[in-house]
């Protein structure tokens, strides 16, 4: 799903207009990127976490050369999703492999 038809399927599962869909979704995205750039976690029980987190530098090897190459120290985010959508995910997918068998 691309953000414009998440914006779309906000809007039509909220009772929005999509201009303030729109408006909503980025403000939502928007408060995420500036917790994360300050350092804080974002947690939404049920649903999962974002945080930043830091990898260190290390060597790995290049898979078209061969080669070690260094990679230097970076920060990431890091996205842990929660029990309760990982169950449903999981539910779901079992469901559609069941009925595809029949």
């Amino acid at each position: 799903m691309t953000k414009k038809e998440f914006v779309n399927a906000f809007a039509e599962k909220g009772e929005l207009k999509i201009k303030d869909s729109e408006r909503l979704v980025n403000a939502f995205l928007e408060t995420i990127e500036e917790a994360l750039l300050k350092g804080e976690g974002v947690r939404f029980i049920g649903f999962g976490s974002w945080e930043v987190k830091e990898r260190s530098a290390r060597e790995v090897k290049s898979p078209q050369t061969g080669k070690m190459i260094k990679v230097d120290a970076k920060k990431v985010v890091k996205f842990k999703v929660g029990k309760p959508l990982a169950d449903k995910v999981a539910e779901q997918k079992v469901a559609k492999k069941s009925s595809k068998k029949k």
